[in-house]
């Protein structure tokens, strides 16, 4: 069976699925994927070299905010 963010195996009951998927350099770029919805990836061009960061909301899974922290120029 396939399970949210092409995960090995389904979360329990009341616990969100999530899938982070670090880039190589400039060839790969990082994806965040969670509850089965691509949040951030180099195909939505919402990344930045850096740290990339999705805010959700802990309780209703909703996104509040995506950003990246550019660790190279501060």
């Amino acid at each position: 069976p396939r399970h949210k963010c092409g995960n090995q195996k389904s979360c329990p009951q009341n616990y969100f699925a999530f899938k982070i998927i670090s880039g190589a350099a400039n060839v790969v770029g990082p994806s965040i994927c969670f509850e089965d919805l691509v949040l951030m990836s180099s195909v939505k061009n919402n990344i930045g070299r850096g740290l990339n960061i999705a805010l959700v909301n802990g309780t209703s899974g909703q996104l509040l905010k995506t950003d990246a922290f550019d660790m190279y120029s501060g």
